[in-house]
């Protein structure tokens, strides 16, 4: 998989992804700085890649903008350094693999993994 790692994250993630046979690059070389989560999300989405983050904002763009893509993993734990947080984002990868290439939004902690597919869609009340 393609996996783009947002800037929320260290850098040190792309050499974790790579040595487990993913292509990973980080924010930081391939996109300005300051950069908007939307400009973000089309660069992931344009390039093929699907984007790995710890904001939360992403999720909320998704569904009001109900995009059939890029697919997210949200990782939600505590300790989101690579060391700690390794077994959890490549388990996922794992086990999501087809979810992911459909286009998915993938929130994940030490407890548990919530899935929701692309594109998210707002409940619509009489």
């Amino acid at each position: 998989m393609k996996i783009l790692i947002d800037m929320n994250l260290s850098p040190a993630w792309v050499s974790v992804l790579e040595e487990a046979g993913h292509i990973a690059s980080h924010w930081s070389t391939v996109g300005s700085l300051n950069a908007s989560d939307r400009e973000i999300l089309l660069w992931t989405k344009t390039n093929g890649y699907l984007l790995f983050t710890h904001d939360l904002d992403v999720g909320a763009i998704l569904a009001v903008t109900e995009a059939e893509g890029p697919s997210v993993i949200q990782i939600r734990a505590q300790d989101i350094s690579p060391h700690h947080a390794k077994d959890l984002l490549l388990n996922t990868l794992h086990k999501f693999a087809e979810n992911l290439q459909q286009g998915a939004l993938i929130s994940v902690d030490e407890e548990k993994s919530r899935v929701r597919l692309l594109p998210l869609r707002r409940e619509k009340t009489d």
